[in-house]
């Protein structure tokens, strides 16, 4: 196990089992594991609309198995070649429907896993229900996790942040699905694969949890929505598939790709990777005083600042966090960018930016 270089087969699509691949792969060395597996979501009776006409519906070898038991046994040891493979800070992402999610996030924390999150891809144009039965399906949910509770996991924060219009990304995704030219056709002018994602979904999970350079391995390629839009991003991917139709559709789609140029313009800036800057180096080096008055941004509250970097504000003393929670009731305050002082025209300023102007000064072109 394990006589397979990670570096040696990076940007392929390797035709074998995932699961014997895996095992033969480089042990703790990617970065991520986005995994579509089997739904194991056969319809039984063919699905017809309204009008009698067969819905292509999922009934695909690969998404058959015999019983329940059976379906848990191959998650089990496709999740564990996967954890096997992984760094220890890295982190895998599962997609699935109702009728498998619940048993692959059991089988995650049983192998050690740490969830993150659970993301809802709401989809904006859901297949409707047919036969009128149930609720339309008009969702998917992909789990994120790290490798365990103490790895340093990826999350690009600002990066999400910034792309929800400087509003924390939330948990529930609107998304379409696969349509139009980005959906791959067979020879036969049908759709190459029943469930392909859409590259908007991958494009989320890639910039909130890699950085440029890193090792993507996508155990169920299918069409290759993980290995094209990797390479839009400047990520490496290896994509392990069984299918060679879906490979032949997945390479033609990957080549004719531009591989990225200039690799900047993917850069992630996190500030929690910049060098910390105590508040005392802003007092030390002139750019406030002790004595000079800080104010919320509504100016409903105000504190005084001491000579050791500290703040006062009536009767409590305390650090530019604490005591911009104490003044709020808050548990947590990031004092950074709650106070701000006045500039010489009476407007107010956030103290974040004299941080960034020391750290400038101190680190340079290093940061």
């Amino acid at each position: 196990m394990g006589n397979i270089k990670t570096q040696d087969i990076l940007n392929t699509i390797i035709n074998d089992d995932s699961i014997e691949f895996m095992n033969k792969m480089e042990e703790k060395s990617v970065d991520l594991i986005f995994a579509d597996p089997p739904y194991n979501m056969q319809l039984g009776d063919g699905l017809r609309r309204p009008d009698s006409t067969i819905v292509n519906g999922v009934d695909e070898e690969w998404d058959s198995f015999e019983s329940i038991k059976a379906y848990d046994e191959y998650t089990r040891k496709w999740m564990s070649a996967a954890r096997r493979i992984l760094k220890d800070d890295g982190a895998i992402w599962v997609i699935g429907s109702y009728h498998n999610i619940f048993r692959v996030g059991y089988i995650l924390q049983d192998l050690g896993f740490w969830i993150l999150n659970d993301i809802i891809w709401n989809k904006t144009n859901p297949m409707p229900n047919f036969r009128g039965t149930r609720f339309t399906n008009a969702h998917e949910t992909l789990i994120w996790a790290a490798k365990s509770q103490k790895s340093k996991y990826t999350f690009n924060y600002e990066a999400m942040k910034a792309m929800n219009e400087d509003m924390q990304m939330r948990s529930d995704w609107n998304l379409p699905i696969c349509i139009g030219s980005e959906r791959l056709k067979g020879e036969n002018g049908e759709k190459l694969h029943p469930t392909q994602k859409p590259e908007a979904l991958l494009y989320r999970v890639i910039l909130a949890s890699t950085n440029v350079g890193d090792v993507i391995v996508d155990p169920f390629f299918g069409t290759g929505t993980t290995g094209a839009v990797a390479k839009k991003m400047g990520r490496n991917f290896i994509g392990i598939e069984k299918d060679k139709n879906y490979i032949k559709g997945a390479k033609a789609r990957i080549d004719a790709i531009k591989g990225v140029e200039d690799l900047s313009c993917f850069e992630i800036y996190s500030k929690r990777k910049q060098p910390r800057i105590p508040f005392g180096a802003v007092i030390e080096r002139g750019l406030l005083s002790a004595g000079d008055i800080l104010y919320d941004s509504n100016r409903k509250h105000s504190a005084q600042i001491k000579s050791d970097g500290t703040l006062k504000s009536d009767n409590m003393e305390g650090s530019i966090h604490q005591i911009g929670a104490a003044v709020q009731s808050a548990a947590a305050c990031n004092g950074w960018s709650y106070w701000y002082f006045e500039d010489k025209n009476k407007n107010l300023v956030s103290i974040d930016e004299l941080r960034e102007q020391v750290r400038s000064e101190i680190y340079g072109n290093a940061i």
